[in-house]
């Protein structure tokens, strides 16, 4: 097996895996603040695990300065969490998580305003094509949402999720060099404590199965597939990383659609299309308008 052909089926397994974290979080069947903050604590629990095996628990593999920067980053990755777990209640998991996919462009625009990069007019296209397909969500109705406010809530709720995870990203870019494994051991550190106050700790969560959905959070969601991820990034050039990137809302959809019966209207699937489209356009480097940059 080649490297490439083994960081393909990494990167599949780490998206598919992604792809069920709606339906783990769902079925928990707790208040989001909990969820979140249990995920967090085994992830913590795992990923420490794992950086002491691999000799990463040095005091000077951070700095202060890298440190600051990654519990910045853990904030954002926690109510990145917090906004899209909400969502899920609202717009259910396939809205969500396709609003969620908006990411590239929160980056786009992040990058011009703290960085200076330049908007090319293949940016704008598909930022203009992207916006289009919310507009076209807002107008919608799912006959899983209580109301037509909790609906809109629920796409806000991932434009915000979709936000908080490209800064997330910014203060990944800013360590480069150090080891990823560490920087998601500080950011869940940062979850539990973070979460600790608000969270039901008095009215632990009952019941093998609530448990069981938690501790898959941490350690399948968070820990195995940070590691799948890591690796598939190492072995495989970034335009195929960002193509299989897209099995995440695929198999998100289906999940929604298996599990819970929650289909889409005929706007839904346009607008859906459009985002996941123009995502993958501009992760990919389509470029229609001129020569590529």
């Amino acid at each position: 097996m080649t490297g490439q052909t083994r960081g393909t089926i990494e990167m599949a397994v780490a998206m598919t895996i992604s792809g069920t974290i709606g339906w783990f979080v769902i079925m928990s069947g707790q208040p989001v603040i909990d969820v979140v903050f249990w995920r967090c604590v085994f992830g913590a629990v795992t990923l420490a695990a794992i950086c002491a095996v691999r000799g990463l628990l040095r005091r000077d593999a951070l700095s202060l300065r890298q440190l600051l920067i990654a519990m910045a980053g853990g904030a954002a990755i926690v109510l990145n969490w917090l906004l899209l777990f909400g969502a899920y209640g609202h717009s259910s998991i396939s809205i969500a998580t396709t609003v969620y996919n908006t990411q590239p462009f929160m980056l786009v625009g992040l990058g011009a305003l703290l960085f200076g990069e330049r908007l090319t007019a293949n940016k704008l296209l598909w930022l203009a094509v992207a916006f289009g397909g919310v507009l076209l969500l807002v107008q919608a109705r799912s006959d899983s949402a209580q109301a037509g406010s909790d609906y809109l809530l629920g796409i806000v709720m991932a434009l915000a999720s979709a936000f908080f995870y490209a800064l997330a990203a910014i203060a990944a870019k800013k360590l480069t060099g150090v080891p990823p494994m560490l920087i998601v051991l500080v950011q869940v550190i940062v979850g539990v404590v973070l979460l600790a106050p608000l969270s039901h700790l008095a009215t632990p969560p009952s019941g093998a199965s609530a448990w069981a959905m938690l501790a898959s959070l941490g350690v399948i969601h968070t820990g195995l597939a940070f590691i799948l991820l890591y690796g598939a990034i190492q072995k495989l050039p970034t335009h195929l990383v960002g193509a299989l990137s897209f099995i995440y809302p695929l198999v998100a959809i289906m999940v929604d659609i298996v599990a819970f019966g929650h289909t889409l209207h005929l706007l839904q699937v346009v607008g859906g299309a459009a985002i996941l489209f123009a995502a993958a356009a501009t992760t990919l480097g389509w470029a229609p308008i001129g020569p590529r940059r």
